[in-house]
């Protein structure tokens, strides 16, 4: 099949285009390299089944071209971390709705299917023990740039759905929960890479709020066997699905691991939210996904634990800095 993967330089989307090169599969990287890297698709660049163009989605001229030549497009490009969206909401905004708007309405046209990328973070300050897809999203006062991200990527599920209807659009939507692993970076607020970055250089870890807040963490080879699975079945089709891992662990008990995973001496520091980001940041107690849904549908679980999650990002950046 072609493949055309928007953010495909990025972290997600690199490792995606190398487990469909392996497939067999024909693919195109559509990145505009602001957060992605050329490193992360050096492998895919020997490859003949493989193509980068190097452009925004919605500005770059051959979008329409690039769509009409896929037979399923993978949308990931979207402004990450907090720390990015807490810095740049225009930007976020912007970027979320308008490369959204972009692929939807060419897809539309062509007949490409099209798997989007959406996030926990819609389900937003709703307290509950687990999050199901068909739960009520409950996004903070627009007067806190925090939850721009959240309401932007609510409202590219919305789009997605209002182009299904009108306009015939054959969309997935999926939710991660905190993907991690190789080649992500912590520099835009991602908490993992940054502890691990900070372990191992002997830094404190800079732990914000209290630490008593708990994600769960997939592993990114796990995302993606979620995101193949969901491609190779079309009744999928019109559906959204959480895609993580339904352990939970609190970020001081993630920092202690860490510490004791790469052997490091680091202690761990507590950074109050508004020196961290902004006064009045709002941050959520607890995300865990139901993934029941996709189970069913794919038969796609987790395979990979928070330790090998870390020990493969450590690994990575100890490669990467010639550590070893």
């Amino acid at each position: 099949m072609r493949f055309l993967i928007t953010g495909g330089a990025g972290f997600i989307g690199s490792h995606l285009a190398d487990r469909l090169l392996a497939d067999g599969h024909l693919v195109t990287a559509l990145d505009d390299l602001s957060t992605g890297r050329l490193a992360n698709i050096a492998a895919a660049m020997r490859t003949p089944q493989f193509r980068f163009v190097k452009g925004r989605v919605e500005t770059v001229p051959e979008l329409a071209e690039l769509v009409a030549g896929a037979d399923i497009v993978i949308h990931l490009a979207a402004a990450v971390g907090v720390d990015l969206v807490v810095k740049s909401p225009v930007y976020t905004i912007e970027t979320n709705l308008q490369a959204t708007e972009a692929v939807f309405a060419h897809a539309a046209r062509s007949g490409a299917r099209v798997i989007a990328a959406s996030t926990s973070e819609v389900y937003g300050k709703a307290n509950k023990a687990t999050f199901k897809e068909t739960d009520d999203l409950v996004i903070g006062p627009p007067t806190h740039f925090r939850w721009s991200y959240a309401a932007s990527k609510a409202m590219d599920e919305f789009l997605a759905f209002a182009y299904r209807k009108e306009k015939g659009l054959q969309a997935t939507i999926v939710r991660f929960f905190n993907t991690v692993g190789p080649r992500q970076v912590g520099e835009y607020g991602m908490v993992i890479p940054r502890f691990v970055e900070q372990a191992l250089a002997g830094q404190p870890i800079r732990v914000f709020g209290d630490g008593e807040q708990s994600r769960c963490f997939c592993h990114v080879h796990d995302t993606v066997r979620a995101l193949v699975a969901l491609a190779a079945d079309p009744a999928t089709e019109g559906e959204i699905f959480n895609i993580g891992s339904p352990a939970p662990v609190s970020i001081n008990e993630l920092a202690s691991r860490i510490i004791a995973i790469t052997g490091s001496a680091s202690a761990i520091e507590h950074i109050p939210y508004d020196q961290a980001y902004a006064p009045g940041f709002e941050d959520m107690l607890r995300r865990v996904p139901d993934i029941h849904k996709i189970h069913r549908a794919t038969g796609w679980k987790p395979q990979k634990n928070l330790d090998e999650v870390i020990r493969d990002v450590a690994a990575h950046m100890r490669n990467e800095t010639g550590g070893g």
